[in-house]
């Protein structure tokens, strides 16, 4: 498209607003080409928009001119993810449903469905319309799936769970596994606690390859509105995440953790059971809590405590070496 249709699409104010240049992708700043556009976030990295090949930048309002079009706006991180959804969409599957689906006859699926090869699909299912199933996927029985779900190869869901609207799984998620319940007998072995309730997971979630969300032991384990969760992370039995939460790769929840809104844990975070974590809480990357987090809190390390005490602490520690040597010894020489 033409770079003042891809402004006008942005709500970018073209600079100069005559640029004329025809836009064809969206290319990394170091290796994009005449016809791509490109994005510098910090006006720090300005000298790089000297030597990208690009044919425009998006950039903020204050980047100084760098000799080819702007596309200037506020937010240029979410520039950047439309203009690439506008410039590179992804192929449609076909609407159609494979013959090697094996679909229980009490299954309902909404209008405009793609079924793979080799889908399974329980009794009692309902699907809303506009679904994606790729090949191999399968939904145990019961399962109740919104409008615009989309599973893309090996996701496995379990019996009795709810998906809400526009939601996404990627390739080996699994929703709806046995918590992690066992008690010890009279022997001293141990029993396994029946896994009993569900997995609710509501609209615009997007949960990314092989992570799983266990089912409750009793009630429902809950994933709240526009979550992300990243690669290979752990929800276990009972947990609570609010809406608009980040869970980075290699998180693990232990049983009954409650997540407030607008929460970040980085990649290995790790949080023990029955904690509570505030809205809008950052948690930093490999650290685990093992208490309660404030709201608006950032905490790292392991105990997890403050960020700035936690940096002042390294900071501390990594001079312990050196406090620690004994003082030079002197020796008294006689007259």
């Amino acid at each position: 498209m033409k770079l003042k249709e891809l402004a006008d699409k942005l709500g970018a104010r073209l600079d100069p607003p005559d640029a004329t240049a025809e836009i064809i992708g969206v290319g990394p700043i170091d290796s994009a080409m005449p016809g791509q556009v490109t994005f510098i976030a910090n006006s720090r990295y300005a000298a790089l928009a000297g030597a990208t090949g690009a044919s425009a930048l998006i950039v903020d309002d204050k980047f100084p001119a760098a000799g080819k079009p702007l596309l200037r706006i506020k937010n240029t991180q979410y520039a950047y993810a439309r203009a690439v959804e506008f410039l590179h969409q992804r192929p449609r599957e076909p609407r159609t449903i494979h013959p090697t689906a094996v679909i229980d006859p009490s299954a309902r699926i909404g209008g405009n469905a793609s079924v793979g090869a080799c889908v399974v699909i329980g009794a009692g299912v309902e699907i809303g319309e506009g679904c994606t199933l790729l090949p191999h996927v399968v939904i145990y029985r019961d399962v109740k799936i919104g409008r615009n779900f989309f599973a893309h190869s090996h996701v496995s869901i379990r019996e009795e769970c709810e998906i809400g609207n526009n939601v996404l799984l990627h390739n080996g998620v699994v929703i709806g596994s046995d918590g992690f319940g066992f008690a010890k007998d009279d022997k001293g072995e141990w029993y396994k606690i029946p896994q009993t309730g569900k997995v609710v997971i509501e609209d615009h979630v997007e949960i990314q390859a092989n992570c799983c969300i266990d089912r409750a032991s009793l009630a429902e384990t809950r994933i709240g509105r526009n979550t992300k969760i990243d690669n290979l992370s752990q929800v276990g039995h009972n947990c609570i995440i609010e809406e608009n939460s980040m869970l980075c790769a290699q998180v693990g929840l232990a049983g009954s953790t409650e997540i407030g809104k607008n929460v970040i844990l980085a990649g290995q975070v790790g949080v023990a059971g029955h904690c509570k974590i505030g809205d809008g809480a950052i948690v930093t990357a490999q650290s685990g809590t093992h208490g309660d987090i404030a709201a608006g809190s950032m905490v790292s390390g392991s105990p997890a405590f403050d960020h700035k005490q936690w940096l002042r602490s390294v900071t501390a520690f990594t001079r312990l070496p050196e406090l620690a040597r004994p003082p030079p010894s002197t020796s008294a020489t006689g007259p």
